[in-house]
């Protein structure tokens, strides 16, 4: 059975998704790391990175000031629904009890609060908010009818993926698009969390088999090319006609694109060999144009001899 800490009144402004009787009854108990869990599929990163080193200093000076959200596990422990940087951080930096929200919910009920509270973080991964979207949309349909959702008093019930769009302030489409996302082979979608893959063009792809997202992978690989969407589009449409192999998606990534057959680019570091350390690009684009001139010049007039 979980253990039973100190309690406290609750004064966390991270009680956000109980009603006001719960919120007059929930108190704050210190349990220790150990027995804290992560939510089972989680679909938010917990990455140690620069955000999570300032996170593990401001909780090695501070503590933990919000306590996290977590339900009983029937194996003993607790599963946590939101605070799972917060753990980590603390995890880091030595800690050895946690201020919690102890809260008995169902599956569902705790796939919402987790997916609600995750997805106030300013900075989210495509990865993560299409994982998010979809387990939300999947529990929002396991809990069937809802009051919340067919009041009358309220208008018609929504669709479950009009549920998800309301709440994260998206439109339905834009839901549907990013949930498409989870149909991508791991590898694709690391791409897409780089920004090496756009997203329209990745949910163009999320439409191919997993041995062709395969072969559009090493295509990819092999012509050093990033999709354009209307390559992605066309590569969907080998697909929906049963013609998808790894030569034709090689031929259609190996075209160069309108985009970079129209521009010259020239590095910074080439130009600056050849310019004065004061020059400013402006200065440096002024100079070049006059120098095309005098050679287009010099070339039409050997051209009228």
């Amino acid at each position: 059975m979980p253990k039973n800490g100190a309690n406290i009144s609750l004064t966390s402004y991270d009680d956000i998704f109980s009603t006001e009787e719960s919120r007059q009854t929930e108190q704050i108990q210190q349990i220790p790391i150990a027995d804290l869990h992560p939510f089972k599929n989680h679909p938010f990163k917990v990455l140690d990175d620069e955000a999570m080193q300032r996170t593990v200093e401001s909780v090695a000076q501070f503590g933990v000031l919000a306590p996290l959200v977590v339900r009983p596990r029937e194996e003993g422990g607790y599963e946590i629904i939101s605070g799972h940087r917060r753990q980590h951080a603390a995890e880091l930096a030595g800690l050895k009890t946690l201020p919690v929200i102890v809260r008995n919910m169902d599956d569902d009920q705790a796939v919402i609060q987790m997916v609600d509270s995750n997805l106030q973080r300013e900075s989210i991964l495509p990865s993560e908010r299409a994982f998010a979207y979809k387990m939300k949309l999947d529990a929002i349909k396991n809990q069937g009818a809802r009051s919340d959702l067919t009041s009358g008093q309220l208008g018609p019930k929504l669709r479950s993926d009009e549920k998800v769009a309301q709440d994260a302030g998206e439109s339905r489409k834009q839901v549907q698009r990013f949930i498409r996302l989870t149909n991508l082979i791991p590898e694709l979608l690391e791409l897409v969390d780089q920004k090496k893959i756009s997203f329209n063009p990745a949910v163009e792809l999320s439409y191919l088999t997993v041995s062709e997202q395969r072969d559009f992978l090493e295509a990819m690989q092999d012509t050093q090319n990033a999709p354009s969407l209307s390559q992605a589009q066309r590569i969907k449409k080998l697909s929906q006609a049963g013609k998808c192999s790894y030569e034709a998606i090689f031929d259609i990534m190996g075209e160069e694109k309108k985009a970079e057959m129209d521009r010259v680019t020239i590095k910074n570091d080439v130009l600056r060999k050849y310019f004065p350390k004061s020059y400013t690009p402006r200065q440096m684009e002024e100079t070049i144009l006059k120098l095309l001139e005098q050679w287009q010049k010099k070339r039409q007039r050997g051209q009228e001899r």
